[in-house]
């Protein structure tokens, strides 16, 4: 069989810590896992994470494997340990197994990584990521929302979301307990989930800011009016003033995404000009040509 570098799976250095090795697995985790990433190649990228995650993370195995690794070995060597070495650094190979382990793990560390005298060690359930899509009036006002997730095994579960109110594309909701299964009485692994916030046609996302384009008419434009604005809190009055051009951006304070620093809602302003249909309309514009007559829009 070939030496493992679980350092090299990970895409860490050797001197990493424990932040580093989580940081790395997470990101990994993620990008490969099998509800997620449906190439050839990923379910068994996934499974060589996890087992570099089991080893790396756990203080005896990381420094059993170090002391090994220092031998010269690397990665896709042919390897055999040494005789009795698992057992001398108190490793049992008597146990059923607790997990999708390569041979050359199970020839370190036993089937499962059980403890010595053949007691499953304690060892806490791995981390489960998912994604969940909300819409952004759901980000705004918070809320609940279902979320089906797909077991390995094929069976599914529903679960119930709290969707705090403010929160942004990209943040994380960790939901205790909810991860895979631990052993030997350790706690389960939590159930991690990244939160997409959908298109939404009326407004678009810029950090906790909300942005509006605002349709107006020319002579609103020129002459100023208010007029009623759609927010995610509800529809507001809003003074156009006289003058404004397309692109000029009016801000209503604190009508973006809630939060310790609450963001805005810009009002992107843009004119319409109504095409004439009629006689009366097409003279009208000759008419408003004529007393323009020294307006040059593109001086």
């Amino acid at each position: 069989m070939e030496f493992k570098d679980y350092y090299d799976i990970l895409g860490v250095k050797p001197e990493a810590t424990e932040a580093d090795i989580k940081a790395a697995y997470r990101k990994l985790a993620k990008q490969y896992h099998p509800d997620r990433n449906k190439d050839a190649g990923a379910e068994e990228k996934f499974k060589a994470i996890n087992e570099a995650n089991e080893v790396l993370r756990d203080t005896e195995k990381r420094r059993a494997y170090d002391e090994l690794r220092a031998g010269g070995y690397r990665g896709g060597e042919q390897f055999r340990p040494p005789p009795g070495w698992g057992q001398s650094h108190g490793f049992d190979f008597g146990g059923d197994g607790g997990g999708d382990f390569s041979d050359f793990f199970e020839s370190l560390f036993g089937r499962g990584g059980a403890g010595p005298r053949g007691a499953p060690r304690a060892r806490r359930g791995g981390d489960v990521h998912a994604h969940v899509q909300i819409d952004l009036q759901t980000a705004y006002d918070g809320g609940r929302t279902r979320l089906a997730l797909q077991g390995s095994s094929g069976d599914e579960r529903v679960l119930e979301v709290k969707i705090p109110a403010g929160i942004q594309p990209g943040q994380v909701i960790r939901l205790a307990g909810q991860g895979h299964a631990g052993s030997g009485g350790a706690p389960n692994g939590d159930l991690l989930l990244e939160v997409g916030i959908r298109d939404d046609v009326r407004f678009r996302l810029d950090g906790r800011n909300v942005l509006h384009v605002l349709p107006i008419a020319p002579w609103e434009a020129a002459q100023g009016t208010t007029v009623p604005v759609p927010t995610l809190a509800g529809t507001v009055d809003l003074r156009i003033p006289a003058g404004s051009q397309s692109g000029r951006k009016l801000r209503l304070k604190g009508r973006g995404l809630p939060g310790a620093h609450p963001g805005d809602q810009l009002v992107e302003l843009s004119i319409r000009v109504p095409t004439p249909e009629t006689d009366a309309q097409r003279q009208a514009y000759e008419a408003l040509r004529e007393q323009f007559a020294d307006y040059d829009p593109r001086h």
